[in-house]
């Protein structure tokens, strides 16, 4: 299996520019002097995805408190991640990385098991970002189920 390079604490975390689900651009650069949880997520709309996405949208408040953005980061066009957040009222920015490259850059896309098989594809994971752009935590391969609790208490917000 071919290992995509990936992050580490203390690593620069990749600057983005990217289309959001509401029609406008975020760049990692506008949420400087903000922490910043940026997840990545294979499809909207999946059940493991809108496990995940509910779970950090239900935790948003007790995040925010404690000073963390949440990004959700993947692969889909604009237009279905506009249909996802309001199906289920995600109140975070999504961001579309179609061409894959920022998920490449995160180390978050490459070879992967699905199934028993061997598959290209978005692999789940959660980066934490401090203040000027410097990656924190570099989470792969986490579980759609929990990991938001699991996060909450790793970074001492329950």
């Amino acid at each position: 299996m071919t290992e995509t390079a990936r992050l580490t604490a203390g690593d620069t975390a990749p600057e983005f520019s990217l289309p959001t689900d509401n029609g406008d651009r975020l760049t990692l650069k506008d949420l400087r002097g903000r922490k910043v949880v940026l997840y990545a997520y294979p499809a909207a709309m999946t059940p493991g995805c809108t496990t995940q996405a509910c779970d950090f949208r239900d935790s948003l408040g007790s995040l925010q408190a404690a000073g963390y953005e949440v990004v959700g980061i993947s692969p889909d066009a604009p237009a279905k991640l506009a249909k996802f957040r309001e199906r289920d009222a995600i109140t975070f920015p999504l961001v579309s990385d179609e061409d894959k490259s920022v998920l490449q850059a995160y180390g978050a896309f490459g070879e992967k098991n699905n199934y028993g098989k061997t598959v290209m594809g978005v692999i789940r994971s959660t980066f934490v970002i401090d203040e000027n752009g410097v990656i924190e935590r570099a989470l792969y391969n986490v579980k759609a189920t929990g990991h938001v609790a699991k996060l909450r208490r790793d970074l001492g917000i329950d």
